[in-house]
């Protein structure tokens, strides 16, 4: 069961890696246009929309991916402690 646990808990981080990927290609100009950032689009977006329909953007800045990964990253914390009880 903890095996589970710990394989969830890297898929998540590597998912928030994924994810600041995201937000760093869109600082270069036409990175997400190339078969790459389609690709990471395609798996990201779906996490963010949820979070870009509740959090209005702010001017320019889009801070709802800050929040994204922040709740991925409270989950992920929230799996291990409750892996560590199964240890």
């Amino acid at each position: 069961m903890a095996t589970l646990f710990s394989l969830i808990s890297t898929l998540m981080f590597f998912y928030t890696i994924l994810v600041f990927i995201y937000i760093f290609m869109s600082w270069v100009p036409n990175l997400r246009e190339g078969a790459f950032g389609q690709m990471v689009g395609r798996l990201v977006e779906p996490f963010l929309t949820p979070f870009r329909n509740i959090i209005p953007p702010l001017g320019m800045i889009d801070i709802s991916p800050l929040v994204a990964l922040l709740t991925l990253n409270f989950a992920r914390y929230g799996l291990e402690h409750l892996a560590s009880y199964f240890v």
